[in-house]
């Protein structure tokens, strides 16, 4: 792991009609997006899945999204 992973970087998506915006590592992100394809969905369209079931903020709940879908 470089250190670029563990950069922050601010994504900004609209959700239901209204922006809202969520801080990742680069690490995350990117598996974040490799998900979103082996799942054959948009980034937007797993975000809002992810959205929609989050009990915390959304940066947290897309980590632990990731986490579990590792974990499987």
């Amino acid at each position: 792991m470089s250190n670029e992973d563990e950069v922050l970087k601010k994504h900004s998506i609209v959700i239901s009609r209204h922006q809202t915006s969520f801080t990742l590592e680069n690490i995350f992100w990117a598996e974040l997006k490799n998900l979103a394809r082996k799942k054959e969905k948009s980034l937007k369209a797993l975000i809002t899945e992810i959205d929609a079931g989050r009990t915390t903020n959304l940066s947290s709940a897309i980590r632990v999204y990731i986490l579990k879908e590792l974990k499987n």
